[in-house]
């Protein structure tokens, strides 16, 4: 199983900026194309535009969805999201992100992706799809914590999809990721707000907690 895991990648590759696939990226962007499996022109909201919502929005991309709304508390997180491929953006400081999504998409979106890990923003997501939409549960909820919705909606066909590690073979998505972004086709090196020595590994989880980056590479030299 642990072999399975093992990529290899052609010999040029930059390691520093590979590195950012096997986590966040294959995650995000897996939860569009091979767990959803979100259909050109579909709409989108993505609840959490850090380094792996980012990456939910660069699926969108590669899906062909036709909005992708980026929801999000930190305008810093929601200038990145734009330059990711979002098309619309909701800041939840200062709007209720449920009725403008649904006011940008005339009823509710087509996939609703949580990517943040809060039991009440899965809530938000699931309320903000339309009837026959999905909402995609993508960040790792806390343990023990349930998530309920009116059972009403479910009977309007309705649904909640979990997705673990964007539904990702990783000898296969890996490879394909690596090709797009040597193409152009998708961001990495973007995602890289800066990099640290590996002594600053306590300032780099600051960073993250207080949602100054997108990614923090540590590096050995």
């Amino acid at each position: 199983m642990l072999a399975d895991a093992c990529v290899k990648v052609p010999d040029d590759t930059d390691l520093r900026i590979a590195c950012l696939i096997s986590c966040g990226v294959i995650t995000g962007i897996g939860a569009v194309v091979n767990r959803a499996k979100v259909e050109a022109g579909a709409t989108m909201a993505v609840f959490g535009c850090g380094g792996v919502g980012l990456n939910v929005i660069q699926g969108g991309v590669l899906a062909s969805a036709g909005k992708i709304i980026a929801v999000d508390r930190v305008p810093y997180k929601l200038e990145l999201a734009e330059q990711f491929g979002a098309t619309h953006f909701v800041n939840a400081d200062r709007e209720d992100p449920v009725q403008r999504i649904r006011e940008i998409t005339g009823g509710g979106a087509d996939y609703a992706f949580e990517v943040v890990g809060f039991p009440a923003l899965v809530r938000q997501a699931f309320a903000s799809v339309r009837m026959t939409g999905t909402a995609i549960v993508v960040g790792v909820q806390p343990t023990g914590e349930d998530i309920s919705v009116d059972g009403a909606d479910l009977l309007r066909d309705r649904a909640i999809m979990g997705s673990w590690h964007g539904a990702a073979r990783a000898r296969v998505d890996f490879l394909w990721i690596l090709d797009l972004y040597r193409q152009g086709k998708i961001k990495l090196d973007e995602l890289i707000s800066r990099f640290r020595p590996l002594d600053e590994i306590n300032e780099a989880f600051e960073d993250m907690v207080q949602g100054k980056v997108a990614r923090t590479v540590l590096v050995f030299d």
